[in-house]
């Protein structure tokens, strides 16, 4: 089974809240009105699908039950058109499973002054009616995004779209296979995690494999196909001579592709879409994977290093919520520092793996010495990530929770660096390099980390919303001591959300 990273496949319902006070003259219109609503949101990532206008409680439970059960469906979109008592939606919100968006808008821009009625009134409540729902879901503790404004403002929009791509991140986390590949790297704790809470909060299901398993695929790959592949790479890359056909180095390349179908082979037969490997248990293969992993993580495959199964868990999820967009997503690390004074930057990168999603440019594919590992000289795309906005997030496992930590960067054009062949980024965090770098850890953030540059800070927002996760972030405006208290203040919060 190959690997769905598009959101085509996808759709949100539309509905609608009323009552049967009005009459069917005014429900008419409602309908009429909200269909109307649902035109001005075509053309979203996320197709949109209006539904029959809700009066009744049985209505409400039985499409929150529908919604449920359609694997197709990543969230609901509620608007209260008219008075809709909120007691009627209790059952159904209690049952809903899936993300929710309150949009509180209305039919018309401006009012009709002259031509305003009791009807009119009548027909056009949302003003109230939405504050009756916002009401029910706060009593309820309902996990949701609010949008305000008239559908044909940009913003709200915007504000829909970042919710249907964290609403699609989600859908992904809650049907994703992840396949490690060996264990942790050895005495490293904060790739440690608990598996079994993460299934619970996240819907992820985490799973080993020996890695000759993975070996078995790798011998099985015949020799026209990694024919077939290996010219895909002189076509895309820059390809260094010796690895070419009739090069002193050619058969590492051919060992670097057998490496790519035997593992691509191994994923889509397990249905897999996010994995691990370790350097410290490549059992047979002959390389560590590196030219491998950069292409399927550039195809949607979450992947994080050295056993990083949280990690790899944010890069699957970060890919899905950007699909469709400029940029990608891919396993990163902090390296190390460039402290000139007022000019300070972190080179990220790490031994192998880093996604070429992150750049337009045509990367180079090179052979170079890994002092660790034991194996071969291994096979690995070289570039550097595209100057622009990104975000970096980590996941960490603090025994009673997950805690996700972001920092908002900026990547910037790297100087010269002719000795590091490995895909890297750097970048300027905000709000400063100081600030950032004592927040994140001080939030027990981990090394690795996802870099997305094709989405925003508010889609992470949304699906940590949605998961019921922490998530604290670091940007402009952020201080040490304002963020220590938010620390606290989460400390206390989240104990009291898990419940006795």
């Amino acid at each position: 089974m190959s690997l769905s990273t598009s959101l085509d496949g996808y759709t949100v319902w539309f509905v609608t809240g009323s009552q049967g006070l009005y009459g069917e003259e005014t429900l008419r219109q409602v309908a009429e009105q909200s269909r109307e609503v649902v035109e001005g949101l075509s053309g979203l990532p996320v197709r949109v699908e209006w539904k029959p206008v809700l009066t009744d409680s049985e209505s409400i439970r039985r499409l929150a039950l529908d919604a449920n059960s359609d694997d197709s469906v990543i969230g609901v979109v509620a608007w209260m058109h008219t008075f809709s008592p909120a007691k009627m939606w209790i059952a159904g919100l209690d049952a809903l499973q899936k993300p929710l968006l309150h949009l509180h808008t209305q039919a018309n821009v401006e009012l009709p002054w002259a031509e305003i009625d009791f009807d009119f009134m009548n027909l056009n409540q949302a003003a109230h009616g939405d504050r009756e729902f916002g009401y029910i879901q706060t009593r309820l503790g309902v996990a949701r995004k609010t949008v305000v404004g008239h559908v044909s403002n940009p913003l709200v929009r915007e504000q829909i779209e970042q919710w249907q791509r964290a609403a699609a991140g989600w859908q992904a986390a809650r049907t994703l296979k992840l396949a490690r590949f060996g264990d942790n790297m050895r005495f490293v704790a904060v790739t440690e995690g608990d598996k079994t809470e993460a299934e619970l909060r996240f819907g992820v299901q985490v799973n080993t494999w020996g890695v000759n398993e993975l070996a078995d695929a790798v011998s099985a790959a015949s020799d026209s196909a990694i024919d077939a592949l290996v010219a895909e790479y002189e076509e895309l890359y820059d390809v260094q001579d010796e690895l070419r056909a009739g090069g002193d180095r050619h058969q590492s390349l051919r060992d670097g592709a057998a490496i790519e179908i035997g593992l691509r082979s191994f994923l889509e037969a397990g249905g897999f879409g996010a994995f691990t490997t370790s350097f410290e248990d490549l059992g047979a293969l002959k390389q560590l994977p590196g030219l491998a992993v950069q292409r399927l993580m550039a195809e949607g495959y979450g992947f994080g290093a050295e056993g990083d199964w949280k990690t790899a868990i944010l890069v699957r999820v970060a890919n899905v919520m950007g699909a469709g967009l400029p940029g990608g997503a891919s396993l990163m690390e902090d390296y190390t520092y460039d402290l000139v004074e007022g000019d300070e930057k972190i080179l990220g990168a790490h031994m192998l793996e880093v996604s070429p999603s992150l750049t337009t440019q045509k990367p180079l594919l090179e052979i170079h010495p890994l002092g660790i590992g034991g194996k071969e000289d291994p096979v690995r795309l070289v570039f550097t990530a595209d100057p622009g906005p990104a975000v970096v997030v980590a996941m960490s496992d603090l025994r009673d929770r997950f805690r996700l930590t972001a920092n908002v960067v900026e990547n910037v054009e790297a100087p010269d660096l002719p000795k590091l062949p490995v895909g890297r980024a750097v970048w300027k965090p905000q709000p400063d390099f100081a600030t950032s770098a004592a927040c994140w850890l001080i939030s027990g953030a981990a090394h690795h980390t996802v870099m997305t540059t094709a989405v925003g800070i508010e889609v992470f927002r949304d699906f940590a919303e949605m998961a019921k996760t922490e998530l604290v972030v670091i940007e402009d405006g952020t201080t040490v001591r304002s963020f220590q208290n938010e620390l606290r203040w989460n400390q206390a919060y989240w104990r009291l959300a898990q419940g006795l």
